[in-house]
């Protein structure tokens, strides 16, 4: 399910006004079962931003990036993608409406070439047909050098910039970033940064979970913590140095 939800992915996210957030979620509850993750959340996250959801592993970040799609249980509350409301949207329309969405596990084809697993998904949006392979290729030229390799071939690194290419082929403009970082060594940490900054220039709309503070704090215009399943701080970028003893506390960073 999780490749098909990073591939298969519409444009559509620009609807509405500037004014009208990109993403709204208010009094977000999500259950996996009988298990109760979400408690109440609240963010907002305006067209072109990044914001960034830090917190310790549990605290429910991927749970909210899952609920956004529709991959939890139960949910409530309300959740609004350039103001249309999705809470009862299955995770097919939600993606159409111009959601991409990078999981922790990459979802990469092991038995297609880096090529033919970019080929693969469908630009689903008669505005925004997504980036083409020659501007995968600029933006990403290790995918280019290995563009005729087999996936159970590519470095972790590889896997992490073809899962992130294969929605921007899609026309996606709002992308969900679990973890893209983790395990990475830290010159594609750096290409995946310069790849961040990028597509904010561009007009992209990004929210990440991240536990790599490093990477994430230069990125960020906006940041919220979560524990326990709630957010307990929101903070933009100009206000991160007077934060760190807070987040010291919370976090361990």
């Amino acid at each position: 399910m999780s490749s098909v939800i990073s591939s298969s992915v519409n444009a559509a996210g620009e609807a509405g006004n500037a004014a009208t957030p990109a993403l709204s979620i208010h009094d977000l509850q999500a259950w996996y079962g009988e298990s109760h993750i979400l408690h109440n959340v609240n963010l907002d996250v305006h067209q072109g931003e990044v914001v960034t959801l830090l917190g310790r592993n549990g605290a429910g970040r991927t749970t909210t990036m899952r609920a956004i799609m529709g991959l939890t249980g139960t949910r409530k509350g309300s959740i609004k993608i350039g103001g249309r409301e999705t809470i009862a949207l299955p995770t097919y329309k939600i993606a159409h409406l111009g959601v991409g969405y990078c999981p922790e596990e990459r979802g990469i084809f092991s038995s297609l070439s880096t090529e033919e697993n970019l080929l693969l998904p469908p630009s689903v949006s008669d505005t925004d047909k997504g980036m083409s392979i020659e501007e995968i290729y600029d933006m990403f030229p290790n995918l280019k050098e290995r563009r005729a390799s087999q996936g159970t071939r590519l470095s972790g690194g590889e896997q992490q910039m073809l899962a992130v290419a294969r929605i921007l082929r899609t026309g996606a403009r709002l992308l969900l970033l679990d973890e893209i970082s983790e395990g990475l060594a830290p010159v594609i940490v750096q290409a995946l940064a310069r790849m961040i900054t990028t597509l904010k220039a561009k007009g992209y709309t990004i929210v990440m979970v991240e536990q790599n503070f490093r990477f994430a704090a230069p990125l960020a215009d906006r940041f919220y913590v979560m524990e326990h399943g709630q957010i307990v701080e929101t903070f933009a970028s100009s206000e991160l140095e007077a934060k760190m003893p807070v987040l010291n506390t919370l976090l361990g960073v």
